[in-house]
């Protein structure tokens, strides 16, 4: 939930955050870690965030489980392995607060260098909830997903294959006419620079009708939804989500990072698609690995990217975060 660790940076930008958010039938669970040097309230924020997003905050308890940082991730956060090897320990450095490898990619097909069908699908989910917002589309709700299928001749995006649609509606509306509004507000200007032609499948709530929806319908967690967050499946991921965590924990910041090193390198032209993986461990600064992928459409040797992002990126956690301003 970055509104939370959002609201702790604000006040403290050496704030630590490790927060999930359990979200049911009238109840949503706040519970992690949080080291903060100013109190934050967090029903207030989840509040805000309930009003922002279409429900009503009157409608949910909120409890809230949390806790300071463990010591033992906080000290080797703090100090760095590098650090605590010398005997002064003058040196301040931050590690790593957690272990695991990241992954970033980029692609060229799309001015956002994000794979096609990922970025169609969000701009309908985009379009939906502006839809929503400013009543263009009267009667649908806060709920709702999108899925868009490309077919491709080798690298390059031809047609769309198959557009599914789903959004919650109050029980009046009619549901032709929900296809119908869907179809000329949402679908038709989202694909304006890549057609859907009379053979693209379009599904709009296959299931049938969706009035319940949101916490009462779907339980929600933290960290559920990590690969539509990302690239849609169309490259690696490390497992963890991105929410909920201030930039100290790697997962999050060090994704961000070799989600940039693939972007300059496709925007440079030194590949069509690139992806980066960098590997940590926890409480030590510099990385253990960095592997870049460029799929066979580079100019270049790997290694020599390789050697290139390592002489060019700083990839230790205070670093990145000074870098992609994230503190």
């Amino acid at each position: 939930m970055f509104v939370v660790e959002n609201a702790c940076l604000e006040k403290d930008k050496n704030s630590r955050v490790a927060c999930e958010v359990l979200a049911t039938a009238n109840h949503i669970i706040v519970a992690g870690e949080i080291t903060c040097k100013e109190r934050i309230n967090i029903k207030q924020t989840v509040k805000e965030v309930l009003l922002n997003v279409g429900y009503n905050p009157n409608d949910y308890k909120i409890s809230v489980y949390v806790h300071n940082q463990s010591l033992d991730i906080s000290d080797g956060v703090d100090l760095a392995l590098e650090v605590r090897k010398i005997a002064s320990k003058k040196e301040k450095e931050l590690g790593a607060g957690d272990q695991g490898t990241v992954f970033g990619y980029a692609t060229n097909e799309t001015k956002e260098f994000l794979p096609l069908p990922l970025v169609k699908a969000h701009s309908i989910c985009k379009k939906l909830d502006e839809c929503m917002k400013d009543l263009s589309i009267f009667g649908i709700g806060p709920d709702g997903k999108a899925q868009v299928s490309i077919e491709y001749e080798g690298d390059i995006p031809i047609r769309v294959a198959t557009i599914v649609v789903s959004v919650q509606h109050i029980e009046e509306i009619y549901v032709n006419e929900l296809k119908k509004e869907i179809l000329e507000k949402v679908i038709n200007p989202v694909f304006e620079d890549f057609p859907i032609d009379i053979n693209t499948n379009i599904l709009i709530n296959p299931s049938g009708k969706f009035v319940l929806g949101g916490p009462a319908a779907d339980t929600g967690l933290t960290g559920r939804k990590i690969i539509v967050d990302t690239y849609g499946g169309l490259a690696a991921h490390g497992g963890g989500a991105f929410s909920g965590k201030d930039p100290t924990k790697v997962d999050r910041s060090a994704a961000y990072m070799a989600r940039a090193i693939s972007k300059n390198i496709v925007k440079c032209g030194f590949a069509s698609k690139c992806q980066t993986s960098i590997s940590y461990a926890i409480g030590k600064a510099y990385p253990v690995a960095l592997e870049i992928k460029t799929f066979g459409t580079s100019c270049i040797s790997e290694a020599i990217l390789e050697a290139i992002v390592l002489n060019t990126f700083d990839l230790r956690p205070s670093a990145i975060i000074n870098d992609l301003d994230l503190g």
